[in-house]
């Protein structure tokens, strides 16, 4: 048997990280088995099936997100008044079961988003801090932004309503009576809480930060999610 490391050509839609090359032990009858046991894609959570293609080694099966995941849910907000922090945890959080894939992963955060929302709480991962900023009557985003000459986080247009701590690197967002209806005390709210008044209705958060184009550490402004009030 010999043993050889081949560059790694094409990953077929997956992402793997630091991982431009697998090792190839190849028999006397000239089979190859390529050893790649910590090659994980970053989006779908899988461990890609690796071939030899002469010199060169490729993935066999596509990434099912080649575009990565743009993560939509609805928030119901019948109060009017929306708490936004950084997380609400323990009121709204996941039972361990709903996110199947590892949360690193993109598969894996979209799937919490989800979770979260199947609980009544918008929830997203963000990087470095963030705001959330008015753009319109009934529409907003989550985003960070470069600071002004005064040192302020400005995005012209746009009333900014909240902070958000990177404490967790994640915004939690629900309905006000929602939250206290859960057990949630207003007497535990810190300064990096916020009471936001919006129209009573259901709104849509449209997440981007799976998406293969996004870029948390952009310059300038990064928008994490839309949000629009659809009803």
């Amino acid at each position: 048997m010999i043993t050889e490391k081949l560059p790694l050509r094409d990953t077929n839609g997956h992402v793997i990280p630091r991982y431009d090359e697998a090792e190839v032990h190849r028999f006397d009858d000239m089979e190859a088995w390529v050893s790649a046991p910590t090659a994980t894609c970053t989006v779908c959570d899988s461990h890609p099936r690796f071939q030899v293609a002469g010199n060169v080694v490729e993935v066999l099966d596509p990434c099912p997100y080649p575009n990565g995941i743009t993560t939509k849910i609805t928030l119901s907000v019948p109060s009017g008044k929306l708490i936004v922090t950084d997380t609400l945890r323990p009121v709204y959080w996941w039972d361990r079961h709903a996110v199947a894939a590892d949360y690193n992963s993109t598969l894996g955060q979209a799937q919490a988003v989800e979770a979260m929302a199947a609980l009544g709480c918008a929830f997203g991962p963000i990087l470095h801090g963030a705001g959330l900023y008015r753009t319109g009557p009934d529409s907003y985003i989550i985003a960070n932004t470069d600071l002004d000459e005064n040192d302020n986080p400005s995005i012209p247009g746009a009333t900014r309503l909240a902070n958000i701590s990177a404490d967790v690197w994640t915004y939690s967002i629900a309905d006000f009576e929602h939250w206290r209806a859960r057990g949630g005390d207003p007497a535990s709210l810190d300064s990096f809480d916020a009471i936001v008044d919006v129209a009573p209705g259901v709104y849509e958060f449209v997440h981007h930060s799976g998406e293969r184009s996004f870029v948390g550490d952009a310059p300038g402004t990064v928008i994490f999610a839309h949000v629009e009030r659809i009803a």
